[in-house]
């Protein structure tokens, strides 16, 4: 029994240095002699809760709108930012793999002393801002599955799910990848049955290879209607939170301390993530596909009861798609399944925001709380202020939260990605695992664009973070 796997010893004692108690070190590895497809199943699994975050329920929304006004014209854009989120993620995986921290603890211990309260604070400001887009879009979900529930009710439903994510943690960190994988493979079945089932007509194979592989950048770069959606997606995209999580999933597994052993785990970690985040951009590139068959050069629709539901660069996505899909597939299946798809995005986003709220609180701090306390604390910080707004604006105030909610991880964003290359560049930091020239170029080239872009688009959504904050 003692050749069957890697470590085969209890998991260590807990340790003040390791965040995420309860599932670090817990996943037992295959012997080194085990078939590489042994190998990569026990490592498959922390990029998949990472890749819930590229699309949440804030994807949605860009997603949607750009393929209802543009169609496949910035489909480009989606597999760009999804190749820069691989970039950025292999190496948060690589800096957790090769220091045995993750990036909260990183910035802890190797950055000056006086930081560590701003890029804690910073770190719940983000994650709460980003668990209210999950809520909001299970809420929504909720509500278009049951009309009788209000919106300002479902808000406070989808509180009960942090009891669902600490039942799964006694169960393991096995357990909390299936459950996650389920909810993506649910996504996935929702939109596949809606494009090639229920659509009228089959996505146009090469006009959408065109959109990815061919856009046409002098008309993109024309057309400012085009580039702030093309921010607005990428803004979307990349989560300052995933750089901290996945920097500490990576060590749930069983891992030996020896070069060999960690780079066999940085190999299959890499390949994990790439994975994942395809996936991810698949269900993206579905979602922009959908909203191109469905809404593109229509100006609006008629539902049953006479009301006029208009497509326009100010209209709530989610809920318009919700609306008009019944009417424009003629089935009522076509916004059941988005709305169900919905559902499944918002609960696997909750799962892993709260762990990111774990990783942060004891990785800047040290501060050690029983996990329901950690989780409730987090979904309460989200919760009460969407409550409040939503009370006090109505439930047409989805799209101000989550512009209120970009502009939030906007600012946050360059406090991940910043500390998190300089560290991976760094010999003293992560020896011969030390990111190459290739990771080298693409991370920086990454975190400088999204940057870059952020600060771009930052002066007018503050505006209109400012506009909707005094209820203009």
């Amino acid at each position: 029994m003692s050749n069957s796997v890697q470590n085969s010893a209890p998991p260590p004692a807990p340790s003040a240095g390791r965040s995420l108690e309860g599932l670090h070190g817990t996943v037992r590895l295959p012997s080194s002699s085990a078939r590489p497809w042994r190998q990569y199943l026990a490592f498959f699994g922390p990029a998949l809760l990472i890749s819930i975050g590229y699309m949440d329920p804030g994807n949605w929304a860009t997603d949607l709108q750009a393929g209802a006004q543009f169609k496949y014209q910035l489909l480009w854009i989606v597999g760009f930012s999804s190749l820069m989120a691989i970039f950025l993620q292999v190496i948060s995986a690589r800096l957790g793999l090769a220091t045995g921290k993750d990036l909260a603890q990183c910035c802890r211990d190797f950055l000056p002393k006086w930081t560590r309260w701003p890029n804690y604070l910073s770190c719940e400001v983000a994650i709460a801002a980003c668990d209210m887009a999950e809520i909001l879009g299970s809420a929504v979900a909720i509500h278009l599955l049951f009309p009788r529930i209000s919106l300002l009710a479902a808000v406070c439903i989808t509180g009960f799910d942090v009891l669902l994510l600490l039942t799964l943690q006694r169960f393991g960190m096995r357990m909390l990848e299936a459950v996650v994988l389920v909810l993506i493979a649910t996504i996935a079945v929702c939109y596949f049955i809606e494009i090639f089932v229920l659509a009228p007509n089959a996505p146009g194979l090469l006009e959408m290879g065109r959109g990815l592989l061919a856009p046409d950048l002098p008309a993109f770069f024309r057309s400012k209607d085009l580039v702030f959606v093309a921010i607005g997606i990428i803004g979307a995209t990349v989560m300052p939170h995933n750089l901290y999580l996945h920097s500490a999933l990576v060590q749930s597994r069983q891992l030996r301390k020896d070069e060999p052993s960690i780079q066999q785990a940085i190999r299959y970690n890499t390949l994990d993530t790439t994975v994942a985040l395809t996936i991810a951009f698949f269900v993206n590139a579905a979602i922009l596909v959908l909203a191109a068959i469905v809404f593109f050069g229509k100006p609006n629709v008629t539902l049953g009861s006479g009301q006029v539901v208009t497509f326009d660069a100010d209209a709530d996505w989610i809920q318009v798609a919700y609306l008009t899909l019944t009417p424009l597939l003629s089935t009522a299946l076509a916004s059941l399944l988005f709305a169900v798809a919905l559902l499944a995005s918002g609960q696997a986003s909750t799962i892993t925001g709260t762990l990111a709220g774990q990783v942060v609180m004891e990785g800047f701090m040290h501060w050690r709380i029983q996990p329901w306390v950690r989780r409730l604390v987090t979904r309460l910080c989200a919760i009460i202020p969407t409550i409040i707004f939503i009370a006090i604006r109505g439930d047409q105030s989805i799209n101000d939260l989550l512009v209120l909610s970009q502009v939030v991880l906007a600012m946050q964003l360059p406090l991940a990605m910043f500390p998190l290359m300089c560290f991976a560049g760094s010999k003293r930091r992560m020896g011969p695992q030390r990111i190459g020239k290739f990771l080298m170029v693409a991370g920086w080239a990454s975190c400088l664009l999204i940057t870059a872009l952020d600060l771009y688009g930052l002066p007018g959504a503050l505006h209109d973070a400012w506009a909707i904050l005094g209820g203009h």
